[in-house]
């Protein structure tokens, strides 16, 4: 079931997410009291620290120490051990754990709560644990986020800074020169949204606190531009052809280092014809936004019937457009009554059995290889 984005949310405020993403998305904050009421940590501190200390997981460590009166900030990179962990009573340490999601289906259940948000810009759940004064100091990020509180209080500061100078000799990107304009202490199921640019400061009291972070992904221009671009001269040869450079018509020259206006133009065309199909950039970039990220694999599925339904699995990346169907860095051109079925799938993530029922037998072979790809599994 996809979700009905005109209808009021307590996870907004009250607000429908059309109305949120009117008002808010990328303009200006929002403070969301009881967002999630009664919510609880989906996984416990120490599930926490065990994902910390696994290879494939992302973790940082990062603490603030008072040394002759100076803030010393120090960051280590996991995997770590739970006993290479600070004692939990030791003051101002935060561990950062990046992409639960991939690793846990509840944390990846809550993220579905944002879909609202299209596929290509959410990003991952980051989980904070910090201890009493455990943060990451005031600072800035170019993505939306909403910090979510998940156990034990977190007090915000938040700002429309405009210098943004950054400490030196500091690990972290810290604002040299943060001025709040407005502070929040979090309760669990409280929630504030950012959008890009806004500094914010985080800071535990008491201890014992998690904060459950949803970022959103947002490519630079130039890093999307040299991303397609490489994608593209992958398949230039096949595209553009073998043609050999060929000027028997080229004059004797007196000025042999001026560029032949003739090889500009042979340059000119070859790259015309590797962008000639309209269809290339958009399926180069499904293809790219769907990439599953670096420490993600899967392991092959057995052999399973879908009849009864699927779904997909919580590692998997699926998308759309008009032409093309997108999972997990690939693309299928796709068109009537399987397209739609595909669609649905990507939108839902989830197909029954009244859903396969519908399916053609190239759609249903297509699936199974999906699942013994491990992208899907059977219900």
């Amino acid at each position: 079931m996809t979700m009905d984005i005109h209808q009021a949310l307590p996870l907004l405020g009250g607000l429908s997410p059309q109305t949120f993403m009117k008002r808010h998305w990328q303009k200006k904050p929002l403070l969301i009291r009881q967002a999630l009421p009664g919510f609880t940590p989906v996984l416990d501190r120490a599930a926490l620290f065990e994902l910390a200390g696994r290879d494939e997981v992302e973790s940082r460590l990062i603490a603030l120490d008072q040394k002759k009166g100076q803030a010393v900030w120090r960051m280590r990179h996991g995997p770590m051990e739970r006993r290479s962990l600070p004692a939990l009573k030791q003051a101002a340490w935060t561990l950062l754990v990046q992409g639960v999601d991939l690793h846990h289906q509840g944390v990846h259940d809550l993220l579905q709560q944002f879909r609202f948000v299209p596929e290509g810009r959410l990003d991952d759940v980051m989980i904070s644990y910090a201890s009493d004064g455990g943060g990451v100091g005031p600072h800035f990020d170019s993505y939306d986020v909403f910090l979510l509180q998940a156990q034990g209080q977190r007090r915000w500061q938040i700002g429309r800074q405009k210098d943004l100078t950054l400490r030196d000799n500091v690990p972290l990107k810290i604002l040299a020169n943060f001025v709040p304009e407005q502070t929040f202490v979090l309760e669990p199921g409280d929630m504030l949204y950012l959008p890009p640019g806004y500094a914010h400061d985080g800071v535990a009291v008491g201890g014992d606190c998690m904060t459950y972070s949803i970022g959103f992904r947002s490519p630079k221009r130039g890093e999307l531009a040299r991303e397609l671009l490489q994608r593209l001269a992958e398949d230039a040869a096949d595209e553009v052809g073998d043609a050999l450079y060929r000027d028997a018509k080229q004059p004797a020259v007196s000025t042999p280092g001026a560029m032949p206006a003739a090889l500009q133009d042979f340059a000119r065309g070859a790259l015309q014809a590797a962008l000639k199909d309209p269809l290339a950039l958009p399926r180069l970039l499904g293809e790219y936004l769907s990439e599953p990220k670096s420490n993600v694999w899967f392991e092959a599925g057995a052999e399973a019937a879908l009849d009864d339904g699927l779904e997909l699995d919580h590692r998997s990346r699926m998308m759309y457009d008009e032409h093309h169907i997108f999972i997990n860095g690939e693309s299928y051109r796709a068109s009537g009554r399987d397209a739609k079925l595909m669609r649905q799938l990507a939108d839902a993530r989830r197909l029954d059995a009244r859903d396969m029922a519908k399916a053609s037998p190239a759609a249903v072979a297509l699936l199974q290889d999906w699942s013994d790809d491990g992208w899907l599994h059977g219900r």
